[in-house]
């Protein structure tokens, strides 16, 4: 028997913008689009795993709700139960931003969406490299994979799709913590990696939520891979250590991570971090995001799409970082919060 929803009926809710469905909104990127649709005037739909929730993820599921949300719980790998509520709730739009556990439960959510034949848009759990175009090593090329089949997938089954291509989040790129933004760069030394020179781009979560918003309302990004590669975000890794350094008004130690010294960490194939350090090993020493051109007929820029929109720059977002390390730096400690909290291993989502 199919999971029940949080709501008996429907809610009719007048709004010329389509009617969105978000699973895996409690994750890391999750979060910004969610809130994002929220903004947006979106009728948002928030489907929740049934059971209980640990609290932060309840606290923000409340958060949601009180802005506006709905939340049905139930299952995406149920394809009955999401045929119902697709046509329940009049879903116009999916977006998935689930983890890389449950990848492959999109296929069933594919499956859903083929048979009611009514979704205008489905994003599926991309939101990082194009992974058509990238080739990490294992274990991240397993992640990989898994994403590439359900794009494959997703092409064959007629439904409309975009593949938001963010690149990489705003932030201090630690090679073993899946999602640092939460976390100041080091004080006592910088891990370079390689030679330090290959470019990244660097991209605010809520930036990443702002744009998918816009996306899926957009004609021109029907099945389209959509790329965010603004040029005031473009750094290497030493260009991010002169950021930090000029901010805080200090030089400090750096340090070369070799390629050999990532693939060794990526071959110990312990999760996550085995799975992060393959992939800093492809975007800072291959270089794949920037080793390719986009193409004009698969791809679109989002610069391009929305030239009159701004992306928050580093410069703010290290601001944010100097705030979070303030009492430290005065004090002239060269640790943040300790080498265990900097290399804490966290959930693997979505992103790159």
């Amino acid at each position: 028997m199919a999971p029940s929803s949080s709501l008996a009926t429907p809610i009719t809710i007048t709004n010329t913008k389509g009617r969105v469905l978000i699973v895996g909104a409690t994750g890391f990127m999750g979060k910004f689009v969610a809130e994002a649709s929220i903004t947006t005037s979106h009728p948002t739909y928030l489907l929740v795993r049934p059971g209980p929730l640990i609290s932060s993820k309840a606290s923000i599921i409340k958060a949601f709700q009180d802005k506006g949300a709905i939340v049905i719980y139930g299952v995406v790998n149920n394809k009955e139960f999401m045929k119902t509520i697709l046509k329940k709730y009049e879903i116009d739009i999916v977006i998935s931003a689930i983890g890389a556990e449950s990848l492959l439960n999109q296929l069933t959510l594919i499956e859903a969406m083929k048979s009611i034949k009514t979704v205008k848009r489905f994003l599926p759990s991309e939101f990082g490299h194009d992974v058509d175009r990238a080739d990490p090593v294992e274990p991240g090329l397993a992640m990989y994979k898994e994403k590439r089949l359900v794009r494959r997938v997703i092409e064959e089954s007629g439904v409309p799709y975009t593949y938001i291509c963010c690149n990489s989040i705003a932030s201090w790129p630690y090679y073993d913590n899946c999602h640092p933004s939460q976390l100041p760069p080091p004080l006592d030394q910088l891990h370079i990696y390689g030679h330090g020179n290959v470019k990244a781009y660097f991209i605010d979560g809520y930036d990443i939520g702002k744009f998918t918003m816009k996306v899926v309302d957009d004609d021109r990004t029907i099945n389209k891979n959509v790329h965010f590669r603004p040029s005031t975000n473009c750094y290497s890794m030493n260009d991010l250590a002169s950021l930090w350094e000029n901010k805080i008004a200090r030089q400090i130690p750096r340090v070369t991570i070799s390629e050999d010294d990532l693939l060794a960490i990526a071959a110990e194939n312990c999760i996550p971090e085995s799975i992060v350090a393959s992939i800093t090993h492809d975007i800072f020493i291959n270089g794949c995001q920037v080793n390719f051109n986009i193409d004009g007929v698969h791809d679109v820029e989002i610069s391009n799409l929305y030239p009159g929109e701004s992306f928050r720059s580093l410069e703010d977002c290290f601001d944010n970082f100097v705030l979070m390390a303030a009492d430290k730096i005065h004090k002239g400690e060269t640790e943040v919060t300790g080498t265990k909290a900097l290399v804490e291993a966290v959930p693997i989502t979505a992103s790159c």
